[in-house]
């Protein structure tokens, strides 16, 4: 049934929208941290979500490969469209530097090493990715509408 490979796609966008929230929640929580878990001196960095598409579709070759094994019906050999999260990395931007000589984690010429998470930047990826949600949201409902209307004209 082809509205399943939807729901698929769709739920892709739910999860991967879902991290893009936490890792930029893990962001703003640590935007002071200046001390690694150890106890190190070592400003947190940015850390940032990637999304990689996925095309979905067999090709016209791996199609007649399954249908020549009699895998037609069977979906397990077929590529679900979506966006797969490809990995979480760091921001290589510079840490911002503040003057402050009495703070233990200060260098030897005075300044500490801030975390490069800016604020301004993290509400906006914030709010996309709620946007981003939504649409999921949206889309999800209207395939349920569509689904619920083709129920009722089998009967």
């Amino acid at each position: 049934m082809a509205f399943l490979s939807s729901i698929d796609i769709i739920g892709s966008g739910f999860t991967a929208q879902h991290l893009r929230m936490d890792v930029i929640s893990e962001n703003v929580t640590n935007m002071n941290t200046t001390r690694t878990a150890d106890g190190e001196t070592g400003a947190y960095r940015r850390k940032v979500v990637v999304f990689q598409a996925e095309e979905g579709r067999n090709s016209f070759r791996e199609a007649l490969a399954a249908a020549r094994n009699g895998q037609v019906s069977n979906r397990s050999g077929i590529r679900t469209a979506g966006v797969r999260v490809v990995g979480i990395e760091e921001d290589p931007s510079d840490f911002k530097l503040k003057y402050d000589p009495d703070d233990p984690d200060a260098n030897e010429d005075g300044y500490v090493e801030l975390p490069n998470v800016d604020l301004v930047k993290e509400v906006a990826d914030a709010m996309s990715a709620s946007q981003s949600y939504s649409a999921n949201v949206t889309a999800f409902n209207l395939l349920k509408n569509v689904v619920s209307a083709a129920l009722e004209m089998g009967r």
